[in-house]
Parts: C-alpha cells; sequence; structure tokens
C-alpha cells in the first residue's frame, strides 16, 4: 500500500533540522590554517589600532600654529629638518618653523600636530612654503581611531574570511579557537546509476548528485567520505548506512525516498531506529525530501533528480552543518530583485527556481537559468542564485518583485525569512 504523505511549509520543515541540530565542540589552529572555519570565541582588540597617532599620506609633519596667516600672497616657509620613514621615530620635537619629512603610516613625532600632502607644498632648497593655514589634526590618523583596547569587534559563529584574518593577524592572533568541523558521508542509490567513466547503457544515467553534494561540501570547507553507489537492494543499503553513521558525523543519501517499491530509505530509517522529522515537504523541486535523526546525527534523505537534490542540501543540509559549527549566520542571505522573464506555471507548493542574477540599469535582475524541472542539470550549473516563488493558482510575470537567494556567498543571514 503506498504511504500517503502529508507536507509541511518549508519554514517548519526548516526548523525541524535546525531544532536538531548539535554541536560539534571546539579546537585550536594556526591562524594559516583558519580559512572558512567559524570562530569559537570573540575577536576582542588587544590593542587601539592605529596604536599612535600617524600620517595618512606622504607629506610634512608640521606645528599646524606655525601655518596661521599662511596665503597666496602670504605664504609661510617652514625648514625640513629631517625625515621619518614608516617605522621609525624622530629624533626630537618640532619647533617653531620647522617640519619633518614623513612618509604614510609613521609616527607624528613631537609637538606636531598636523601633517600637509606633498601637492600641497612649493618645495625650495631646505624647505618648503605653503598658501593655507592648517588646523591642529588635519591629516592626522588618531591612535584608536579605528579600533579601541577591548573592543569586541568580531563575535563568536562568524565565518572567518580574508578580511577576519587581517585582523586577526592585526591583533597577534597566532593561534585561533574555532569550532570542530563535522565529517559528512555521501551515498548514491539506484540501480540506473553508472559511474562517471561509464559508458551509457538502455535505462541507465552517469551518478551526478554524488560529485554535485561532493562539491557543494567543499565548498563549505567540509570534509566527507563517499560510500559510492549502492544498487536497490535493502540489505545491503542498510549496512552502508550503518557503517557511514558509525564513520561520519552526518550522512547524505540522494536517491531512495519517495514511494515506489525500490525506494528504501524509509525502511531503512525504521529499521535503525531513527526519527523521521518529515517526509515531505511543499515545495518543488524536492518536495520528496526526508530528514531524519538517530541519536545526535542527522540524515539527509535527499531526491534522487539532481535539481531537486541541490535544492534539498542548500536549504536543508548545508545550514544544519554550518549550525553545528556555531555559525551564527547559516542561512543563504536573502535580496529582492525583478523577475527576468515570465514564469507562467502556477504551483500549489513553493518553488524555488535556479536563476543567474545581474546588476543591471533597472536594478537587480534574475533571471530563470534554462531547463527548470527537478531532473534538469542543465540550469544548476548556469545559475548562480535561487528565485522563490510562493505558492498559488497564478503563475509570475516579468518585472514582478522576487526574492533571491544567493548561492556560494562567505556571508550568511541569521534567521529563515521566506
Amino acid at each position: 500500500m503506498v504511504e500517503i504523505r502529508k507536507p509541511i511549509q518549508v519554514a517548519e520543515a526548516v526548523e525541524r533540522v535546525m531544532n536538531n541540530v548539535h554541536k560539534l565542540g571546539t579546537e585550536t589552529l594556526p591562524l594559516e590554517d583558519t580559512y572558512g572555519r567559524v570562530l569559537a570565541a570573540p575577536i576582542i582588540a588587544k590593542h587601539d589600532v592605529p596604536p599612535f597617532d600617524r600620517s595618512p599620506y606622504d607629506g610634512f609633519a608640521i606645528r599646524a600654529e606655525d601655518s596661521a596667516g599662511a596665503s597666496g600672497t602670504d605664504r609661510k616657509a617652514f625648514h625640513v629638518i629631517g625625515e621619518i620613514g614608516a617605522g621609525h621615530v624622530a629624533d626630537r620635537p618640532l619647533e617653531r618653523g620647522e617640519s619633518f619629512r614623513i612618509m604614510t603610516g609613521a609616527l607624528i613625532p613631537e609637538q606636531a600636530d598636523a601633517v600637509v600632502m606633498l601637492e600641497q607644498t612649493v618645495e625650495n632648497e631646505g624647505g618648503f612654503t605653503l598658501r593655507k593655514p592648517f588646523e591642529t589634526g588635519e591629516n592626522i590618523s588618531r591612535q584608536g581611531e579605528d579600533m579601541r583596547q577591548g573592543e569586541t569587534l568580531i563575535e563568536a559563529g562568524t565565518i572567518i574570511h580574508p578580511g577576519t584574518i587581517a585582523l586577526l593577524a592585526t591583533f597577534g592572533y597566532a593561534e585561533v579557537c574555532v569550532a570542530k568541523r563535522p565529517i559528512a558521508g555521501v551515498l548514491s542509490t539506484g540501480t540506473e546509476l553508472l559511474r562517471v567513466t561509464d559508458e551509457l547503457e538502455p535505462g541507465k544515467i552517469r551518478n551526478s548528485n554524488g560529485p554535485m553534494i561532493n562539491a557543494q561540501l567543499t565548498r563549505i570547507g567540509i570534509d566527507y567520505k563517499s560510500y559510492g553507489m549502492m544498487e536497490d537492494d535493502l540489505s545491503a543499503c542498510t549496512e552502508i548506512v550503518k557503517k557511514a553513521l558509525e564513520e561520519t558525523d552526518l550522512l547524505i543519501t540522494t536517491g531512495g525516498v519517495s514511494v515506489g517499491d525500490y525506494d528504501y530509505l524509509p525502511k531503512i530509517y525504521e529499521s535503525l531506529g531513527a526519527e523521521v522529522l518529515f517526509n515531505k515537504v511543499a515545495m518543488r523541486p524536492g518536495s520528496v525530501t526526508t530528514v531524519a535523526v538517530l541519536g545526535n546525527k542527522l540524515l539527509f534523505g535527499l531526491s534522487g533528480n539532481p535539481s531537486a537534490c541541490f535544492t534539498g542540501f542548500e536549504l536543508f543540509t548545508r545550514p544544519a552543518i554550518l549550525s553545528m559549527m556555531g555559525c551564527t549566520a547559516p542561512y543563504m542571505p536573502r535580496i529582492q530583485a525583478k523577475l527576468g522573464d515570465d514564469f507562467k506555471k502556477a504551483n500549489p507548493f513553493t518553488r524555488f527556481v535556479r536563476a543567474s542574477w545581474s546588476m543591471t540599469n533597472e536594478g537587480i535582475i534574475a533571471t530563470p537559468a534554462g531547463f527548470n524541472k527537478s531532473s534538469a542539470v542543465s540550469s544548476i550549473a548556469r545559475g548562480n542564485c535561487i528565485i522563490v516563488l510562493p505558492s498559488g493558482t497564478r503563475g509570475f510575470e516579468k518585472g514582478m518583485s522576487v526574492d533571491v537567494l544567493l548561492l556560494g556567498t562567505e556571508q550568511g543571514a541569521e534567521c529563515w525569512e521566506l
């Protein structure tokens, strides 16, 4: 007898997954190994930045009071008594009418309180003249104007990107406390599957889901163990799933979650004693996406159709993995865009359309990336975002405002808003 599944809304499905995420703990790594990891502790400023008053330009350090009254008809003359390069300090304070030649980033000498840019001077033998007065503090980068000692700069739960690396290096974080990364298991099911190197046969297709999921994991820096492809054999599939759960922190399977006679994942979940969080979602593609939990481990049963598989990973698996590492913004960021083409097909479920967005004179335009059935592969390759089209009885017309989820970004969203 065919099981009648009751679909739940995408937001509820996401919530159920996230409510069953378990953190993996922390570890300390050398700074150079932390790109893409999640901060397990906040970054605290250990000193002021800049750590001293410094020059933002190549020019001359002066006492502002010595420039008072300067004009085109009454130029003020300064005598250059030395040069200060970045990393060096002046050998004495300035006195009346004196100046130091100073380089970008160099420490402002004692008694100096302004910097004159080179193009504002007329140089002469031994010095230069000015045609304008300078105010105290003009053209000086003040100590602590960027960051103050003790300030919390980046909160725990943030993904480390190149800018974060620069900040950590600035404050001498040679070692960084980060969240441990999970190891994912990947298993593709289906007698119809061939290896990438195999020649096509009648009724067979090459396995694209396995390599695709591996790449999606790599994109967020997650190691994985591939358990290859399994034919539609309940006993064999059950044993390989048991093995994968012993060796990894979560398991991603593709295929085997529909309601046909050869779709074994629901039976495997039952035999293992796993709790099924949901087995149907009000979405297209990927309505048969199934997620279960066994102990502290999540089992993601993604559709065997490539586009549905891809979308299911991005909506459910990716945020769960990032949350396992304590990431506080695990969701795809959302923007508003104008629909680039008509999408006339109405649907009772929310539709997630693989698409490509770009900035134009008319604003941000998001256009479906071609063939968009759940079995499509071409639109995955062409797309850089996912258009979200709410359920309803009417289609959508070019120019309408739509929500767009961005793919492959370093920054995420803190909550699921769709």
